[in-house]
């Protein structure tokens, strides 16, 4: 006769205990085992600052449990682009691990949140391509709501806690028990002997049980907001509900959902036919009001600029009007945001003309094209007025990301023209989409802090002043263009670069692994390699002047750069490499 441990059932008990468990169940229990998985490894990775290859790996295994819980419906579940979002996210994910600009960093964190939420959102049965700009938004929004909100049905909905067996639970329960309390003692015995024995073990367990409890805490509730979010955003893919636009309006439908009733419903042909509210819409003759008015005030704007886009910085000069300063601050940014807002007003008028009319259609097509070409016209005002700028102050990183913008921007509308005004307004949503992420990635490819750079030295080349000080706040991305391009600028400049970016880049970026970033760690390799070059130069030149007043002391003044240079002393970058050389 066969005796059955604690640890062990019949195949009959276990087989009729996991048949009482649903599959919705299984998979929630899944989810959850998941989400804490993610949570403690979060807790390890995201805790390391700045952000850094410890992104791209969290978002890694995030990306593994939402394969593996997805399965066999993987294939389906991802048809219609999911695959995509999926490879996008991790591409922005690994611009963490790349560039160092702050700039680049949100837009890549933008990026992978747009990315992830789209690739748990299905529209259309899947296809995302063909969604509309109402339903990304809706799906992008029911993404973000799921990550903070899922959990509770998670846990108190989809995890019938009731369908567990208990009794398998108990038993293992108080074998582990029992195990522990055969332990402890001997345990405590052996690490009393190691403590005695050696002081670096005794540190250790110093470090173990004396525990910092505000650190535990923070440990403990970064894990579980990181599980919590895991878990909502898993759950959301798995069990919830995507978002529909019938009639007009915005409906909620559960995942699977098919068009054929499963049962047969009664017959209410004979029942009053309830009317349903008609979408608010309006005809052509106030969209036709109101884009024309909007066509005649583009018009005398740019019948205004006419002599300013043929005149350029000559005539804004002898023009007796603003100064070139103020022409440029109160004009750039201002023609931005009306070419931001001309988008949205567009798709709005758009979506509410009433399309019983071919002809109506027609002009306002007619009116629509009209306004996106004079905004073109504005557009190209508006470049053409920051490239004046530049032209006399510099690049900075808001002129430069602005003018990106207006790229942006000028795809979109292209594609506009392209997709709305030609009757295929679905398709124009994942293109404006598709733009925005391939100009971030242009972006990142480009380096911007390392153009910045490279545009500034060639300001300063032609005559015009370098400002080291903008130049050396930059990220790390611009450092190997600053070290390239440092023999083309003065010798005070040389000075104010080497010494900060010494003191800044000179040391090994971070010794933490998780925050490892490309561009830190080659700003730092390339200043520790060119540390006998910038060493010199780093150090302020300090003259000493008979009778001469405190200020021609300073380390930076005029005077006691030409004394130095009188003196025969290496003040520059270019005066240090023939000093090597001889």
């Amino acid at each position: 006769m066969r005796i059955v441990s604690g640890m062990e059932r019949p195949c009959s008990v276990l087989s009729l205990e996991e048949k009482k468990m649903t599959e919705k169940t299984k998979s929630g229990l899944k989810v959850l085992e998941a989400s804490l998985l993610l949570g403690v490894l979060g807790d390890g990775l995201l805790r390391a600052t700045p952000g850094g290859l410890n992104i791209l790996l969290w978002t890694g295994a995030l990306v593994i449990a939402l394969v593996v819980l997805l399965g066999r419906r993987r294939r389906v579940a991802l048809a219609g682009g999911g695959h995509w979002m999926l490879i996008s996210a991790l591409l922005f994910a690994a611009a963490f691990a790349w560039r160092d600009s702050e700039t680049l960093n949100l837009l890549a964190g933008s990026g992978l949140l747009v990315t992830l939420a789209l690739m748990a959102w299905r529209a259309r049965m899947g296809r995302i391509w063909l969604a509309g700009l109402t339903e990304y938004a809706l799906g992008i929004l029911t993404a973000g709501v799921n990550s903070f909100v899922a959990g509770f049905p998670l846990l108190l909905k989809d995890v019938k806690w009731k369908e567990i067996p208990g009794a398998g639970w108990s038993r293992q329960v108080k074998a582990i028990l029992r195990g522990v309390l055969i332990a402890v003692p001997l345990v405590i015995l052996f690490g009393g002997l190691f403590v005695a024995a050696d002081a670096g073990f005794e540190r250790l367990v110093n470090r173990i049980f004396f525990l910092d409890f505000e650190t535990v805490f923070g440990h403990v509730l970064l894990a579980f907001a990181l599980a919590w979010i895991a878990g909502g955003f898993l759950r959301g893919l798995l069990f919830g509900r995507e978002v529909k636009i019938r009639d007009g309006r915005a409906e909620f439908v559960a995942l699977n959902q098919t068009s054929i009733p499963l049962t047969k419903t009664a017959d209410t042909s004979a029942l009053p036919e309830l009317q349903k509210p008609e979408p608010v819409s309006l005809g052509i003759v106030e969209i036709g009001i109101t884009l024309g008015l909007l066509n005649l005030l583009f018009l005398a704007f740019v019948a205004l600029q006419l002599p300013y886009f043929f005149g350029g910085a000559g005539f804004v000069q002898v023009s007796g009007g603003p100064t070139f300063s103020e022409y440029y601050r109160r004009g750039f940014f201002e023609l931005v945001t009306v070419a931001a807002l001309v988008l949205p007003i567009l798709l709005v008028a758009h979506w509410l003309l009433r399309k019983e009319n071919p002809k109506h259609e027609r002009i306002f097509r007619l009116l629509a094209g009209t306004q996106v070409a004079l905004l073109f016209v504005i557009m190209t005002s508006a470049v053409r007025r920051m490239l004046l700028y530049q032209s006399e102050y510099g690049l900075t990183e808001l002129r430069l990301y602005t003018t990106a913008f207006m790229f942006w921007l000028a795809l979109v509308f292209v594609w506009f023209v392209a997709t709305a005004l030609r009757g295929r307004r679905d398709q124009f949503a994942c293109g404006a989409l598709v733009a925005g992420l391939l100009v971030i990635a242009a972006l990142h490819v480009i380096n911007p802090d390392a153009f910045i750079v490279r545009v500034n030295v060639r300001h300063a080349q032609a005559g015009r002043g370098f400002d080291a000080g903008y130049a050396t706040s930059l990220s790390a991305d611009a450092v190997p263009a600053l070290i390239e391009n440092l023999p083309f600028l003065s010798g005070a400049d040389q000075r104010i670069i080497a010494r900060r970016i010494t003191n800044r880049w000179s040391q090994p970026a971070s010794g933490d692994w998780r925050s490892w970033n490309w561009s830190r760690a080659r700003a730092s390799g390339i200043v520790m390699e060119r540390a006998e070059e910038l060493s010199p130069l780093s150090i302020p030149e300090v003259v000493e002047v008979k009778d001469a007043p405190q200020e021609a002391l300073s380390p930076i003044s005029e005077k006691s750069v030409s004394a130095a240079d009188s003196a025969g002393k290496p003040t520059s970058f270019k005066q240090m490499r023939k000093v090597r050389k001889h």
